[in-house]
């Protein structure tokens, strides 16, 4: 859903003859052409998803919510706020507590603790025992999940503001904010975490790095300048994470460009005319891209050169991609879970979940994946 700083309705979308655009339904509204989603194609299988175990956390609700990993546990949430810790390697639950707020984000963990924000800017943190160690209030209503690092939990919250919160007892270390466009994109978009660093991209198709202890700005960057004569064709927002790859940072807008810099000092490397609103992954030497239309794309991560190119899920609210060993991993709305080949971006495997949609990219466990669905299933897989 578009939304101006406060709200804007519907209405005004249906008037300006342009399709809705939610980061949580994706581009569902019709081309054109009139293009309805592709109807998925037959194939020959080449590999295999194997279920390793399954369990539910309850349902998301009206936002996109993921699992977070720790050592031996999973930890995900409903989003009437349910919070439940499963044993990794097995599914079981291991406890199971209410939290009382509607969860509008998360779930975040790491350095002993586990997070979750709520539509009323409140960030919970709990200890893996599952009892609550403190609570703060951000600015607005969490939408990022929250990233806990170096004894800094970093929030981001549907203002656009970035709070840097003690990892002790929650009190405010820094906030970093800007001003906004009065015509913004809602999405889940946070922050990327690494080595010290804050990378978060904004309205605008700004991307920022900002230094972790003390939310002092170190870069910034255009990836993507708005174009267009109307408010609505002019939005070039980043409405997912920054991919952070040794000393490389990407990051896509939507309506816009994908541009990759420099990490440490934000010094331009490439770009390209692709837009989206899910995200990027990087693995190796390719950095792989789902775009605005459900086209999956594999392309050179120095160069930005395409490596191949998969249109065969258009209009299918592609999630963002995920890739292991082989296999270039993406889900759609109807629930199904694609496995295309890393080499050339074929089709070698498909899996059909609960059939509510799959909206984050599956992430990394124990030499396979975890993947949660709209409805709360929660998956751990492999695929050989």
């Amino acid at each position: 859903m578009i939304i101006r700083r406060l709200q804007l309705t519907l209405v005004l979308l249906a008037l300006s003859g342009c399709g809705t655009v939610d980061t949580v339904k994706g581009w569902m509204g019709k081309t054109a052409g009139g293009t309805e989603p592709a109807k998925l194609v037959e194939f020959t299988e080449t590999a295999k998803f194997t279920e390793r175990w399954h369990e539910n956390f309850g349902d998301a609700g009206a936002n996109p919510l993921q699992a977070a990993l720790a050592s031996d546990a999973v930890y995900g949430a409903s989003g009437k706020g349910r919070l439940t810790r499963l044993d990794r390697a097995t599914g079981r639950s291991v406890w199971s507590i209410d939290s009382n707020i509607t969860v509008s984000a998360g779930v975040g963990a790491g350095e002993g603790l586990v997070l979750i924000g709520s539509d009323k800017g409140e960030v919970l943190a709990f200890g893996e025992n599952g009892k609550l160690r403190w609570k703060q209030t951000v600015s607005s209503e969490v939408l990022g999940v929250p990233q806990v690092s170096d004894g800094v939990v970093v929030v981001r919250s549907g203002d656009g503001h970035i709070a840097g919160l003690s990892i002790a007892d929650g009190h405010r270390l820094w906030v970093y904010e800007r001003s906004t466009p009065a015509l913004v994109v809602r999405s889940h978009a946070g922050v990327t975490v690494r080595r010290g660093v804050a990378y978060a991209g904004f309205a605008g198709g700004k991307l920022v790095a900002i230094k972790l202890t003390d939310g002092s700005l170190l870069w910034e960057n255009t990836v993507s300048q708005p174009r267009g004569n109307t408010e609505l064709e002019r939005i070039s927002d980043i409405t997912s994470n920054p991919v952070v790859s040794d000393a490389q940072v990407c990051a896509i807008a939507f309506q816009g460009r994908l541009a990759c810099y420099e990490a440490g000092q934000g010094s331009p490397l490439w770009n390209r005319e692709i837009g989206s609103d899910k995200g990027l992954f990087i693995l190796r030497k390719q950095l792989f891209v789902s775009d605005a239309r459900g086209a999956v794309m594999a392309l050179d991560k120095d160069s930005g050169s395409t490596v191949w190119k998969n249109e065969q899920l258009l209009l299918r609210d592609t999630s963002a991609p995920y890739a292991q060993d082989n296999f270039v991993v993406v889900g759609d709305y109807q629930g199904f879970l694609h496995g295309l080949s890393r080499e050339d971006g074929r089709f070698a495997v498909r899996i059909k979940l609960d059939g509510s949609a799959i909206q984050a990219a599956p992430v990394e466990m124990d030499d396979g994946m975890l993947v949660q669905t709209r409805s709360g299933g929660i998956y751990s897989l492999s695929v050989k």
